[in-house]
């Protein structure tokens, strides 16, 4: 029969579902955002036993998928000791003259509008291991100074 007579079915017009994407190195977390982890796990598996729908149920699933490997595979760091930028510091700096203050913290803890940057993001590894006073490498600014450095009691163990 020719092609052009035979009937495709709709779903093969469908974009194909994709497991969600693994960040690349190790899962690193604060304890606030190992109890992030936990709590989504067990909004995700609250949330399936209620699903009827199946599209919302395989949708469920495949988050569920993302958070369980992100709760196996977290790396709870130790608490940061205040003296130098590292892993769940707030850091205040000034960059083009402009004062502001972000938190180092886990990929999946990160929301850089609130001021939660990854670890991995390149202004977190321009600052890290730096001390108050210290001059930042970082988008070529000759201004980029580390201006204090707190370690906030939410993030602790």
């Amino acid at each position: 029969m020719s092609v052009a007579f035979r009937r495709e079915s709709d779903d093969e017009h469908l974009e194909p579902k994709f497991e969600l994407p693994i960040p690349p190195g190790p899962n690193l977390v604060t304890a606030r955002g190992q109890a992030q982890i936990r709590a989504r796990v067990a909004e995700l598996e609250a949330v399936l036993q209620g699903l009827s729908d199946e599209d919302a149920i395989k949708a469920t699933r495949r988050d569920l998928r993302y958070w369980r490997n992100r709760q196996a595979t977290m790396q709870l760091m130790e608490d940061a000791d205040g003296a130098r930028v590292a892993f769940g510091s707030t850091v205040t700096f000034r960059l083009n003259g402009t004062e502001r203050t972000v938190t180092i913290v886990g990929y999946d803890e990160a929301d850089p509008a609130a001021g939660l940057l990854s670890f991995s993001a390149p202004l977190s590894r321009a600052m890290m291991g730096a001390e108050p006073g210290d001059t930042l490498d970082f988008a070529n600014a000759s201004d980029a100074i580390v201006v204090s450095i707190q370690v906030p009691g939410d993030l602790r163990r």
